[in-house]
């Protein structure tokens, strides 16, 4: 094994493992489009939830049918009809879709059956089990328009479905229900998935769908995408987005992820089949690959707390290690938690920063002022800066300052002035190190 990879994987494991001990224990609900199967992509999303349950998440899949019942409709010369963004399902429809579910389900769990030796599935032991944990309702008549076996979520068998989780099984669910006197009712991926997900007040959910997710300028369709989308924006797209006729309109996924953050889920995600490996970036990784509806922001600036000392050392060690920040004991900053300011996001320290007031002299030193590589150039400098300097003014300090070796012109491009280190207040003169020979610049405060 070369060196290189050593060098490569080893800090990647470890930048993985806080979301691993996070998600050990929660429930995410995943609905994969029928598209997403027609496209090939079955295999390799077996694999990656095979992954995710060997790491202690609890998974229920719900898979669409979309393009595998209109293909069954189209050998049966029989025309595809929908209204209102649904299916109407005529009793030829109805077949076709017990035909497609019927394949679908064989073809899901023969993907988890899958146990080859030097293939991502060896030695995985994935037990899928199906089961009639859906009471659906008709949908009747809407606008005039009889959608006739097209039906709605009635009633999650919750206690079923928990049963069959804690007995370390996935659920898979086929987008049907049957009323309490047998009839069999169409529904769709998006709503089964979105009721079990509140029904279980789960953790995540999650879609896997044609759309990258959602951009920042809808009308700019090579836009960044929107990793973090807070509910109360979210409700204002919406609102101002029009009714979603085709899975590929903006509403019409972002529809069903606000329902669920209104019901109770913590996260619901919208995420592309098309990028290799989508469910993992967006569990496994700081910003993910699709867009998050969450019901407040993840991401937080905050005063540290003696619980956060673990994830401060974590964060400062490399660029102590490269000479880039003083080295600093332990206990020094369990002494001083209360004067570190902190960037968390989900539950995760990315970013810190120190302020040492000398009320004497009117000043206060900035110190240890660090973001996680994996999310610089980002900001978050800027706002730890800016959180520092609101904290010194609430203090009566009129100015800050810092000792750099190597990032000056980041400070002074923010207003900083580089000043002898005799300029320093007395008691901080004291602890200077001539020989590090560090720059001090200061700031002054309005």
């Amino acid at each position: 094994m070369s060196t290189v990879f050593n060098f490569t994987f080893v800090p990647w494991f470890r930048s993985v493992a806080p979301y691993i001990h996070k998600h050990r224990g929660n429930t995410i609900v995943v609905g994969i489009a029928g598209e997403a199967i027609a496209a090939g992509k079955l295999e390799k999303l077996a694999q990656d939830l095979a992954l995710i349950q060997s790491m202690g998440v609890d998974i229920v899949l719900v898979h669409g049918f979309r393009p595998q019942v209109n293909e069954q409709l189209r050998l049966k010369g029989h025309e595809a009809k929908y209204s209102h963004g649904m299916r109407i399902t005529d009793s030829i429809a109805l077949d076709c879709a017990q035909e497609a579910a019927g394949q679908l389900r064989y073809e899901i769990e023969a993907a988890f059956s899958q146990g080859l030796p030097n293939t991502p599935m060896a030695g995985a032991t994935v037990r899928v089990i199906s089961g009639n944990f859906i009471t659906a309702r008709p949908v009747g008549l809407m606008d005039g328009v009889d959608f006739q076996h097209s039906g709605l979520v009635r009633k999650v068998d919750t206690e079923g479905i928990q049963r069959t989780l804690d007995m370390g099984a996935m659920v898979l669910l086929s987008p049907f229900g049957f009323s309490p006197t047998g009839e069999a009712f169409n529904l769709t991926m998006e709503d089964v998935a979105t009721s079990v997900a509140v029904a279980l007040q789960a953790d995540k959910l999650m879609f896997l769908t044609e759309v990258p997710g959602i951009r920042v300028d809808e009308a700019d369709p090579a836009s960044d995408i929107d990793t973090e989308l807070p509910l109360a924006d979210a409700k204002k797209l919406l609102a101002a987005l029009p009714a979603a006729t085709q899975p590929t309109d903006t509403a019409f996924y972002l529809q069903h992820c606000i329902r669920a953050c209104q019901g109770g889920v913590e996260r619901s995600h919208i995420l592309p089949f098309a990028v290799d490996g989508a469910l993992l970036l967006e569990i496994y990784t700081h910003d993910g690959i699709g867009t998050m509806v969450v019901d407040e922001k993840l991401e937080s600036v905050r005063e540290a707390t003696m619980d956060d000392v673990s994830g401060i050392v974590a964060l400062i060690e490399p660029f102590e290690k490269d000479g880039t920040l003083v080295k600093r004991d332990r206990t020094e900053i369990e002494r001083d938690a209360g004067y570190y300011t902190i960037i968390e996001h989900d539950g995760v320290i990315f970013g810190c920063a120190a302020l040492y007031p000398y009320p004497e002299s009117r000043t206060g030193e900035m110190a240890a002022l660090t973001v996680s590589p994996d999310t610089q150039s980002q900001g978050d400098g800027e706002r730890l800066l800016k959180r520092i300097e609101t904290r010194a003014r609430a203090q009566g300090l009129q100015s800050i300052f810092v000792l750099t070796t190597r990032t000056m012109h980041w400070f002074i491009k923010r207003g900083f002035v580089q000043v002898n280190a005799d300029w320093l207040p007395e008691a901080r003169k004291r602890k200077y190190n001539w020989d590090r020979k560090s720059q001090v610049l200061v700031k002054k405060l309005n």
